[in-house]
């Protein structure tokens, strides 16, 4: 699991290692670090052209000292000080190893740029100097950033106008928030953790990222006493005779990550379209009247409720009588324009509710003008967080990062995916996974998290850079499961 940090910790933690240490040594660690990674990335180190872009802090000594490293290995290392002073022990080292301070003209030839500019205390955008310098980097460069890339915020991955690029980033101690969430992610590049030393100094992470072998242990596994009632049943209420696809694509998501039974409750084309395309679905039919009881359709774990089930007063009757039920509910698609109308649906329930939103309809959950939505995306951790304070849900936001947070305060973002899954009923076939793990017995966020997971890697190995479909996902639901549960 990569478990990230805010910043405030991480200066606590460093400020109470550095305590135990003699001075410098943190930096030595994490010029060290720097170092073999860049000349990992230079074909020869020997007689290439390296720029060092040094801002005023930690950040750029952390620079510097590399550049003196690499310096001393034969590199050809120019310094471009961009802050209202430079690091005197870093200057003073790149200098001894023959290295020089320039201009901007060096980037035009550089092999390798190190971004030293700002570092985890940055915020707020770049200065006006340092932003003309991003802009000059040559295409042909590597660029690796300094913990995190300068104009990208390390607790929020929030990017205010210009900002560095990173084909790599290498970070120190321990992951930022802001590395892992997009718009920070997107110029992040890869990322290298560096131990410094700070493990030990660090409280328990509350923003943390899945790795293979996470999901592996959560993932729920049928034993020799299993049968289909102990592997979860899940109730889907979806589809309307308006909208029959989400039906079919909720009810596969659901069978193919393991539910035992998938009960589904619908109006009558949808119930006909599931009987013959997913027959082992048990299937009540609604009359699509005001006297349809929704959970006499039997005992489930779990419900998800919404996918293509409209907005009108029978949808509003079918998401009341849902978020009745005393068990974990996935609420979805339509379901969340009714709960955006009506949040007091969930504020009264005790059993685990998960939302699940793009950022559109966060927007409307939250109450904002539509033209907000392009502050949503952009700004995507703080207003899941703030979603989660106005319901007291389990928030999963859909998009270019998936983020979930919890009433509790963690926070999982999600390392898988691809773009080809925004594609029209990718999220239908997200809720089916989701009640399956809640009804497999998991907790809300493990549930969330691990559904976004292999619903990425589904998506990502049915895509192989190509365009796919809904039900292309569903198909490699068992290869991306499979996958995950050998690791």
């Amino acid at each position: 699991m990569r478990l990230a940090h805010d910043v405030a910790t991480i200066r606590a933690a460093e400020a109470t290692l550095k305590a135990s240490l003699p001075p410098g040594t943190l930096m030595d660690r994490a010029a060290a670090g720097l170092t073999a990674t860049c000349a990992g990335l230079l074909r020869k180190v020997y007689g290439a052209q390296v720029v060092v872009l040094a801002g005023s802090g930690d950040n750029g000594g952390d620079a510097l000292f590399a550049g003196a490293m690499l310096a001393r290995r034969g590199a050809v290392v120019t310094a471009l000080l961009l802050g209202s002073r430079a690091h005197i022990g870093g200057l003073a080292a790149l200098r001894s190893a023959g290295g020089r301070v320039a201009d901007a003209s060096a980037l035009a030839t550089a092999d390798l740029v190190i971004d030293g500019i700002v570092g985890i205390g940055g915020s707020g955008g770049l200065h006006e100097s340092a932003a003309a310098a991003v802009r000059e980097i040559a295409a042909a460069a590597t660029v690796v950033a300094v913990d995190v890339p300068s104009g990208v915020d390390a607790d929020t991955g929030v990017v205010e106008g210009v900002a560095v690029r990173a084909h790599v980033t290498v970070t120190f101690g321990t992951w930022k928030p802001g590395l892992l969430v997009d718009p920070g992610a997107q110029y992040a590049g890869a990322t290298e953790l560096v131990d410094i030393g700070l493990a030990p100094h660090l409280p328990t992470a509350s923003v943390t990222a899945l790795q293979p072998g996470d999901v592996a242990h959560l993932l729920p596994a049928p034993t020799a006493e299993s049968d289909k009632y102990r592997r979860g049943v899940v109730g889907v209420v979806a589809g309307s005779k308006t909208y029959t696809g989400a039906a079919l694509l909720a009810t596969g998501g659901a069978l193919r990550a393991g539910a035992g039974m998938v009960r589904f409750v619908s109006v009558a084309h949808p119930a006909e379209l599931v009987r013959a395309r997913w027959p082992e679905a048990v299937v009540t039919e609604l009359k699509g009247t005001p006297d349809d009881d929704v959970l006499a359709a039997g005992r489930v774990q779990a419900w998800v409720v919404g996918p293509g089930i409209g907005t009108d007063a029978y949808a509003e009757q079918l998401v009341a009588q849902v978020l009745s039920a005393d068990v974990p509910v996935v609420v979805d698609a339509d379901a969340l324009t009714v709960l955006a109308r009506n949040p007091s649906l969930v504020s009264r329930r005790r059993a685990p509710t998960i939302v699940t939103p793009h950022a559109g309809e966060l927007t409307r959950l939250l109450g904002l003008d539509p033209s907000a939505r392009a502050e949503v995306e952009a700004r995507r951790l703080e207003y899941a967080r703030a979603a989660v304070d106005l319901l007291r849900v389990t928030v999963l936001l859909k998009g270019s990062t998936t983020v979930i947070c919890a009433p509790n305060g963690m926070v999982r973002l999600n390392p898988t995916g691809t773009s080809w899954l925004a594609t029209a009923g990718s999220g239908d076939v997200l809720s089916g996974i989701t009640g399956a793990l809640l009804a497999g017995g998991l907790n809300a966020l493990d549930a969330a998290s691990c559904a976004a997971y292999v619903h990425g890697a589904a998506g990502r190995a049915a895509a192989q850079g190509a365009p796919i479909v809904a039900e292309d996902i569903i198909a490699s639901l068992a290869t991306a499961m499979r996958s995950r549960s050998e690791t």
